[in-house]
């Protein structure tokens, strides 16, 4: 009988901390070779390396430059996923930390180089702990979270979720306090689409307006009545963000051009919401240019969907990670409208996003800044976290 049967918790510490320096040393190399995109070669080969070192198989080349690994637990039973994304992001780090990017322009920025070394981690700890479990636990280390080509729907294409049952990601959150957790009830991350719109006119001179047909002022009308899909065509329980984040028309200042374009991005936190201001969207361009006599060319592009926590697994984690850490998770409703391609795994099958506190006394930090310095306890907390959570679905 194992001692901890009852009591899994000391075990996975104990585990866990024994290859905490691993990890850390992990992370600052990764750190300070930071790769973005897809090009995360060097980043795949020391995770790869590391599996094996583990006594894992790791397939390489899963959506170009990912990584998977499978443990085999003791007895059959469920599949399931654990995610950590690779990629850094293009800005030039100022931290100073002796361990600091090497590579002018790219920076881990968003923590990435936390959740690979966090998930190696568990790596370790659940290929020791794999004969009492039952079930397969898949890990999936994915590049290109951070780009607008998805690395999870290119190792989504290549098989990562196949066979899956449920799937749990996690990110680093340097708002939280140092080991502290945070779970999100339903939609932890808004959907994320991308539009274009052309407003073709006709050109003219500036001193005969009449003559011509204006697509700036039709690009100006349009704007402003999209705003209404939110004020006015939305039901206020089921928020949304539409932002226009670039337009251009005309070349000087006295010449009305032939068009006028305009781009941006609309987030939603629901399936239904999306629908809706996808339809909205592509009516009031259609029909209020052609109230001024114009054309609209509306290119509607569909990203990646909201990140959807499951209920069931969010109860389970809430009442697991408190046994393991000895204080609860804070269990809320997100407000973000940031986006997540782990999503294209929670669309797939029941998922959860654990967000690990990752506050540096004395900073206030926010991800994706040039100064980015989260605590590195957030490592082991996250691979505590991951093994207790496999050990909980796996039993």
């Amino acid at each position: 009988m194992n001692d901890f049967a009852n009591d899994p918790g000391p075990e996975i510490e104990t585990l866990v901390r024994r290859v905490e320096a691993r990890m850390i040393e992990i992370r600052r190399d990764i750190h300070a070779h930071p790769e973005t995109g897809f090009d995360t070669v060097r980043t795949a080969a020391k995770v790869a390396d590391e599996l094996r070192a583990i006594g894992l198989e790791p397939r390489t080349g899963v959506g170009r430059t990912g990584v998977m690994a499978e443990i085999e637990c003791g007895a059959p039973g469920p599949c399931l996923i654990l995610r950590a994304d690779m990629d850094a992001l293009p800005i030039q780090e100022m931290t100073g930390l002796p361990f600091a990017s090497t590579v002018p322009g790219k920076m881990h920025a968003c923590g990435h180089d936390l959740h690979t070394s966090a998930l190696l981690g568990a790596a370790h700890a659940l290929k020791a702990l794999a004969p009492q479990l039952r079930g397969t636990v898949r890990l999936i280390f994915q590049p290109a979270e951070e780009t607008l080509e998805s690395g999870a729907a290119a190792m989504i294409a290549d098989g990562a979720a196949e066979g899956a049952d449920m799937s749990i990601a996690f990110h680093n959150r340097p708002e939280l306090e140092a080991g502290k957790l945070m779970l999100n009830r339903g939609a932890g991350t808004a959907s994320s689409d991308e539009f274009k719109v052309t407003i073709r006119g006709k050109s003219g001179h500036a001193a005969r307006p009449h003559a011509a047909n204006d697509p700036i002022i039709g690009a100006a009308h349009v704007i402003t009545q999209l705003q209404t899909i939110i004020s006015r065509e939305m039901d206020p329980a089921l928020s949304a963000v539409l932002t226009i984040g670039h337009i251009v028309g005309g070349e000087t200042q006295n010449i009305i051009p032939d068009d006028c374009m305009f781009e941006g991005t609309a987030r939603c936190r629901s399936a239904e919401s999306r629908d809706r201001v996808e339809e909205s969207f592509r009516r009031i361009c259609t029909n209020a240019a052609a109230a001024m006599n114009l054309e609209a060319e509306v290119e509607y592009v569909r990203g990646v969907p909201a990140l959807i926590n499951d209920d069931a697994m969010v109860d389970r984690a809430a009442i697991a990670l408190e046994a393991q850490f000895g204080i609860s998770p804070i269990v809320t409703e997100a407000k973000n409208f940031g986006a997540e391609d782990f999503s294209l795994f929670s669309e797939r099958m029941p998922s959860i996003q654990i967000l690990v506190g990752a506050r540096t006394p004395g900073r206030h930090d926010r991800v994706h800044n040039s100064d980015y310095q989260p605590n590195e306890s957030c490592i082991a907390d996250s691979a505590i976290a991951l093994t207790r959570m496999a050990r909980e679905l796996l039993s």
